[in-house]
């Protein structure tokens, strides 16, 4: 299997060619190029920003977070120790201070000595202890990120094609770059701040209760303040900060829908448009953004307000307290600190609320992909030798319920025979294809491969019998003969060069410089679309498949170059069961069986000149294209 063999450079994060994604990669524009848009799910982007609205669940959110802490076990460990140096040397600090502040007050010049040895020493632990912190934080960040990252390319790897026919390839990068950033982000600037707030507030409350309990408890009642305002603010922060996340996804699938047809809109003249849309959707991003920044960034002040209300009631009460004896001066100045200490975490936590409820939201956006379901990977069945017979027996099926597409589906092909699928725009030709490669499942009936159902037949061997020659190509950002090799990377050069001469393309490749060790930059983009086609017909010649599948494999190349490739085409169909979706009908003329399809119906079945006798469906096709006459 080709999955199986190392990826030559530059090919080690690119799917393999049983993935999805190699099957559908073959366009440029959002959509899986095999899907019939006729009856699809969706356009690019409709569904977006759904997935977000049901990701509700924080606490569900959290704790799954947190088994990508449990992968870095030995760095978070490490992480809380420093995190623990750091709360303790804080904790120290103040009461050293009132200590030494006693010391003066009764002439204890020596113990104010050592008091202030004993200070610098917790000092210096605190820095040392925070500059381990924050390294450990953006170590263990990195490993996070590292973690989510993979597993979401290998969960993109084995996704259904239905899901990324719904989704733009936008709002699937913002997941993988946006979304896994904001928890990165959140990992290595709030993590160590959130535990130091929480474990700063638990021992300062600890240290004032054992100071003195009456001025604890008057400190207290701000405490419930704060907790009434974080609660109420979180409740609305909640949802601005999940809503911003959604239309940044679609602002970058506009974005990347933009780049991509580029050429279209110019030709269109359509600039206006798309930019007026873009604003539209910026505008709804720039108006969500400011009120969330408004809401997180209010936090801090508020926090700041009641904080300095708790510094006036220690102040006064303190105060009073020593005067009366309670506490000494020295008491009071530790517990003015404190208290300020108890506040700082608290505004801290809450400035880090906006920051912790951006992560959240995204790491739901995060896990609401890794939760799609696989690509159906059902049958185990090898065949020894397959010999490339296809039968579809009453098969219906519609991309979205309610809209069928095809309707009672029945053919036959025999080993080595060439089937056209011929019809209008939109009339099931594309989808045929699609359930043959077990893109989609079928609604009803079943399709044999000699034989034997599709769903009981080891999927990667399924498709590894077939190749596909789409209108729409892609190629990677890799060397020509890293290109042609993709579907055999063992491939010998001596089969490579064959193939890229059946195609006609090796006149062109050893004209260049590098020849086949070219790199081609932006996947081929300095190359023609016929070249890019021809690159791909070559890849097809090498893959040695026994079922071939052409979509419309030379609608880019010149009539001159169309002629060479239908004559190496006859010497690659030899002995292979085709299938070519046409709509120029003078490139099946020779096809053993034309079917002629309309609005997912098989209408007319028989050769060229069986169906021009006939005077139907296929009659009118052709007159339409060579005649002139309008249907």
């Amino acid at each position: 299997m080709v999955q199986n063999r190392p990826l030559p450079r530059g090919f080690e994060g690119a799917p393999d060619k049983q993935s999805p994604l190699f099957k559908a990669a073959s366009s440029t524009n959002n959509n899986p190029p095999m899907v019939n848009f006729r009856g699809r799910p969706g356009s690019p982007g409709r569904d977006m920003g759904k997935t977000i609205e049901h990701a509700e669940n924080v606490r569900g959110t959290l704790a799954r977070l947190m088994t990508y802490f449990a992968n870095s076990r030995r760095l978070l460990t490490m992480l809380l120790i420093s995190v623990v140096c750091v709360t303790v040397a804080g904790l120290l600090a103040p009461a050293l201070q009132g200590s030494a502040i006693d010391n003066i007050a009764d002439s204890a010049w020596d113990a104010l000595r050592k008091g202030v040895i004993v200070l610098l020493i917790v000092y210096a632990v605190n820095v040392l202890f925070t500059l381990a912190q924050s390294l450990l934080a953006a170590r263990l960040s990195q490993s996070i990120t590292r973690q989510m990252r993979h597993d979401l390319f290998r969960k993109m790897d084995h996704l259904s094609i239905r899901y990324l026919d719904s989704h733009s390839n936008g709002d699937v990068m913002s997941r993988m770059t946006n979304d896994v950033e904001n928890v990165s982000s959140t990992v290595s600037q709030s993590l160590g701040s959130l535990v130091s707030g929480l474990l700063t507030v638990v021992g300062t409350v600890a240290i004032m209760f054992a100071y003195c309990w009456q001025l604890t408890l008057i400190t207290m009642v701000t405490v419930i303040l704060t907790v009434i305002v974080t609660k109420k603010m979180s409740q609305v922060m909640r949802k601005v900060y999940r809503k911003r996340s959604a239309i940044l996804g679609q602002l970058n699938g506009h974005s990347e829908e933009m780049i991509t047809g580029y050429k279209s809109i110019v030709a269109y003249n359509k600039q206006q448009d798309v930019i007026d849309e873009f604003c539209q959707t910026s505008n709804e991003l720039r108006k969500v953004s400011i009120k969330a920044e408004i809401l997180g960034g209010s936090m801090g002040p508020i926090m700041n307000c009641i904080s300095n209300i708790s510094f006036v009631i220690v102040a006064a009460f303190g105060g009073y307290f020593a005067y009366t004896g309670l506490i000494t001066i020295g008491t009071v100045s530790a517990f003015i600190i404190y208290a300020k200490q108890f506040s700082r975490p608290i505004n801290e936590i809450a400035q880090l609320y906006g920051t912790i409820q951006t992560a959240v939201a995204g790491a739901e956006r995060v896990f609401a992909l890794l939760d799609e379901p696989d690509e159906d990977s059902s049958g185990d069945k090898v065949l020894p030798d397959i010999t490339g017979r296809i039968s579809f027996r009453n098969v219906d099926f519609s991309y979205v319920p309610g809209k069928q597409v095809l309707f009672d589906f029945d053919l036959d092909v025999e080993p080595g025979q060439k089937i056209a699928l011929v019809g209008s725009t939109g009339s099931g030709k594309t989808t045929v294809v699609n359930l043959l490669m077990r893109f989609y499942p079928v609604d009803k009936g079943e399709i044999l491969v000699d034989g034997v159902n599709i769903q009981d037949i080891n999927r990667d061997f399924l498709r590894d019998n077939i190749a596909i020659v789409l209108q729409d190509t892609v190629l990677f950002s890799n060397t020509i003969e890293n290109n042609i090799k993709y579907a055999d990377l063992d491939a010998p050069d001596e089969k490579m060069l064959r193939a890229a001469d059946m195609s006609h393309i090796r006149h062109y490749i050893e004209r260049l410089p590098k020849k086949y060790k070219t790199f081609l930059k932006q996947a081929g983009a300095s190359l023609s679309h016929g070249q890019r086609q021809l690159m791909s017909i070559a890849r097809a010649v090498l893959a040695d498949p026994k079922i071939l599948i052409l979509d419309e494999a030379t609608s880019s190349v010149d009539t001159r170059t169309e002629k060479k490739i239908q004559d190496a085409m006859v010497q690659l169909m030899k002995n292979r069961t085709s299938l070519i979706i046409a709509h120029r009908l003078s490139t099946i003329r020779d096809a053993d069986k034309i079917v002629v399809m309309d609005q997912g119906r098989v209408v007319e079945i028989g050769n060229h000149e069986e169906l021009l006798a006939r005077q139907g469906k296929y009659y009118e096709l052709y007159m339409t294209q060579f005649a002139g006459n309008k249907i």
